[in-house]
């Protein structure tokens, strides 16, 4: 409550930046775009959310390009780093923003990434996070020794163990065991052993990271499945979703808060912040002006023709992308793109739908699949910009946004300028960073107490 109205304080704006993984929604062929790869691109965008402050900097994992056909997608021919080694060189020209990557669960092993995380979060002065993926194909996994991946209902029981172990590792020094054995040497006793035993994993030793100033990197999800949203209540910090329209964000925002408080959780110790589309202009007209260009930036032709085919699951490469739709598929068919998550969890009734879509509205293929795919959450003026991004998270369709600019690295610079400042005046956004970690950052208090995977899954 506020001292002078007695009304309930308004809820922070959360914003993180990300520069994504080449994909169809960052507009790479931008005569204004830069690469995908030097370390310029990295710097200016987490330099300036820093200045906007935002929470963090967020990167995707990449483990493997995406083909199509036998041959390189044409969205991902460029490299993709390895992103940990990108914050590390992040962390030495920020001061304040967190440094959040995303590590697969599946195809990384829990000493080698704990001890990673631990690294950045020492080299950063507590700003680590770690985003939680479960890899979900084979065509991945077989640049790794075991080759193939998990079944479904595996990979979530694996990810729950990797956290527990991770824990384990990052709590098996005593805090300030360096400062307490002094300078130049460490007693054997200040180096904890640690031992763990689990379906997955069975290991013991010594880890060789004291522990880092947070005590544990802050702990993101991304993950939609019924599974997934368990596994999001019961282990991390964050959820990093795709709802970001509100009334869809509303919801999520809903059923993740039901699921913590079924099993004792308090819902508000989970930060909702999925990923978001801002288009700004000097009149509203001209931000959806703006936005329809965008949406046909980003779907090129064979873009068009590849989203097509994720529906339809055939090769579809000898139809005209401005012509008319082919007929609905009988049959589910293949994943036509390797590499790429499946978003349609019914694809034949995902393919019916667009089919009556375009016939009613006589759209081509590329017209169709802009429509259906391309979405910019948030157009207007910097004031509109700000009032629907306040709106949206007290009415709690979210926490707050990862926003990724749709041109790299200069795309999120105009909302620095323009909108930062407003939602500044509107009390909703710091002027300042009061603590120094990730965690304080997010406003999480207190680590939560460690208990095992099996102990969470069975309450």
């Amino acid at each position: 409550m506020t001292e002078k109205t007695g009304t309930p304080a308004k809820r922070q704006v959360h914003l993180a930046a990300g520069v994504p993984g080449v994909n169809h929604y960052t507009v790479w062929g931008d005569p204004t775009a830069g690469s995908q790869i030097d370390f310029d691109t990295f710097e200016h965008v987490a330099k300036t959310a820093e200045r906007g402050f935002f929470d963090y900097f967020f990167l995707a994992e990449g483990l493997r390009v995406r083909e199509r056909n036998g041959q390189l997608h044409e969205l991902d021919v460029a490299g993709r780093p390895d992103n940990l080694t990108v914050l590390a060189a992040v962390a030495g020209v920020t001061k304040h923003i967190g440094l959040v990557a995303t590590a697969s669960a599946v195809f990384n092993e829990p000493y080698d990434l704990a001890r990673k995380l631990a690294s950045l979060d020492h080299l950063s002065n507590g700003r680590a996070g770690w985003n939680i993926v479960v890899s979900a194909d084979a065509f991945t996994g077989e640049n790794f020794r075991r080759g193939g991946y998990l079944p479904y209902d595996e990979r979530y029981d694996r990810a729950g163990e990797f956290v527990d172990l991770s824990r384990v590792l990052w709590d098996s020094w005593p805090e300030n065991a360096l400062h307490s054995a002094g300078a130049d040497f460490v007693s054997r006793a200040d180096v904890g052993d640690y031992r763990y035993s689990g379906k997955y994993f069975d290991t013991h030793g010594q880890f060789t990271v004291p522990r880092s100033p947070q005590g544990h990197p802050v702990l993101i999800q991304a993950g939609d499945s019924a599974d997934g949203r368990d596994f999001a209540v019961r282990t991390v910090d964050v959820v990093f979703s795709r709802h970001s329209e509100p009334e869809a964000g509303r919801a999520f925002k809903r059923d993740i808060s039901a699921r913590a408080v079924a099993i004792g959780r308090d819902p508000e110790s989970i930060k909702v912040i999925p990923g978001a589309s801002v288009v700004l202009g000097d009149t509203e007209a001209e931000a959806r002006e703006r936005a329809r260009e965008i949406s046909f930036a980003q779907v090129t032709p064979q873009t068009a023709i590849a989203l097509l085919q994720q529906v339809w699951g055939t090769d579809l490469s000898g139809y005209d992308p401005d012509g008319p739709l082919p007929a609905v598929p009988t049959t589910d068919g293949d994943d036509v793109i390797q590499g790429i998550a499946r978003r349609h969890d019914d694809r034949l009734a995902t393919a019916r739908e667009w089919f009556a879509r375009a016939e009613a509205e006589n759209l081509s293929i590329r017209q169709l699949v802009v429509a259906a795919t391309t979405r910019h959450e948030f157009i207007g003026t910097a004031s509109q910009i700000a009032q629907q991004l306040d709106e949206a998270v007290q009415s709690r369709a979210a926490d707050g946004y990862v926003l990724s600019g749709n041109v790299v690295p200069h795309g999120i610079d105009e909302f620095v300028d323009q909108v930062v400042p407003i939602l500044q005046e509107r009390g909703v956004l710091r002027t300042e960073y009061a603590g120094a970690t990730l965690r304080e950052t997010l406003g999480l208090g207190e680590l939560p107490v460690t208990t095992s995977w099996a102990e969470r899954r069975a309450s």
